[in-house]
């Protein structure tokens, strides 16, 4: 296999936990990968709503799934209340993007619906070709998340539940460790795959070293359109976004633009 980011240095900001995968694929094409987390995914404050939603699942007609992570903590959580999601026969499933559409199958189930832009306007509109007048819609989703689904869907008349299933938060790091890791490697690219990367990495690079991250002598790339938006409103503009949202697709933008195929 060509080894065409041979001396590149690429950061991921991702989760720990979900970090592996994407280091693979950067080394595999040579690089040289620094796992830098900014987020840490967590349970919720509590769990009372997504239990009191699990025990009346029988009477949403829809549950919508916007990652991966929501997937997981979901199927935990039915699990430890001894259901599974193959006994509600009526239920329809939507997902956003391929891995979260993976992660339903796994567990057995069919999914109805993957928008084939993989973010929340998409799927708004591609439910929206559905009947959804007076249908009931559980949405599974992270803490901090866009209102702009659960708005356009209820446009449409349905009823819509908004079921907080995890959080991401901050890890705990000193500054002295974020100033250690950009002043002693020579960075070529940092990527994002979440607005959370992008608001934890500038809030702890600020917070915990007191400076300006020196993102202005570096590559950025972003997964797509919703964390690039989230980087040009904090005053940065984004050098690689690939054209399908998924960490594939971000490691061959990344590949493409240290090869001059951009």
């Amino acid at each position: 296999m060509e080894r065409p980011l041979l001396g590149k240095t690429v950061v991921i900001t991702r989760a720990r936990g979900q970090a592996a995968e994407f280091s693979r694929l950067l080394k595999n094409y040579g690089a040289r990968v620094i796992e830098f987390p900014t987020i840490e995914i967590i349970p919720p404050d509590s769990w009372k709503r997504l239990d009191k939603a699990i025990d009346r699942l029988g009477t949403y007609h829809w549950l919508i799934f916007t990652s991966a992570n929501g997937v997981r903590f979901f199927l935990k959580r039915l699990r430890m209340k001894k259901k599974r999601l193959a006994e509600f026969k009526d239920l329809r499933f939507c997902a956003i993007g391929p891995r979260t559409a993976q992660e339903l199958e796994k567990a057995g189930v069919k999914v109805d619906i993957v928008p084939e832009r993989y973010y929340a306007e998409a799927l708004a509109r591609r439910l929206g070709i559905e009947q959804l007048k007076g249908r009931r819609i559980l949405l599974a989703r992270a803490k901090k998340a866009r209102d702009l689904l659960p708005r356009k869907l209820r446009t449409l008349g349905a009823r819509v539940d908004v079921i907080e299933i995890y959080q991401t938060i901050a890890p705990t790091i000193s500054g002295e460790e974020i100033e250690r890791v950009f002043q002693e490697n020579k960075i070529d690219v940092i990527t994002f795959t979440s607005s959370s990367t992008v608001d934890n990495f500038l809030r702890m690079y600020q917070e915990k070293a007191g400076l300006k991250p020196p993102l202005g002598e570096l590559a950025i790339a972003a997964i797509g359109p919703i964390t690039s938006n989230t980087l040009r409103k904090r005053g940065i503009t984004p050098d690689i976004i690939p054209d399908s949202f998924t960490i594939e697709a971000l490691t061959k933008a990344i590949v493409d633009y240290f090869t001059g195929k951009t």
